[in-house]
């Protein structure tokens, strides 16, 4: 994952299917082969680094960190959905 501006416009709507050769999808298949064998602790603590440096230097919106949820939420069951929920809503507050 290079950034949190990668999950916002022109990618793939929320809701709607990915597609082969859709950014999204490329970009959902660079972060598998990226995070492939780490643990979800590892991704979370990633994922929750890049946005803390990207808040404090300004570069980082909630818009994008909402385009980012919406873009990752339909790839995750149920219980991860609302880890990653509760994280998102932890770094809209910074």
């Amino acid at each position: 994952m290079k950034d949190f501006a990668s999950f916002t416009a022109g990618n793939t709507p929320a809701g709607s299917t990915p597609r082969e050769g859709d950014g999204w999808v490329d970009l959902a298949q660079e972060m598998e082969r990226q995070y492939r064998g780490k643990s979800e602790g590892e991704l979370v603590k990633d994922i929750y680094a890049r946005a803390v440096e990207g808040k404090r230097n300004g570069t980082l919106t909630n818009a994008e960190i909402d385009a980012f949820y919406a873009q990752v939420a339909p790839m995750l069951d149920g219980v991860k959905r609302k880890r990653l929920k509760k994280l998102v809503e932890e770094l809209k507050s910074m």
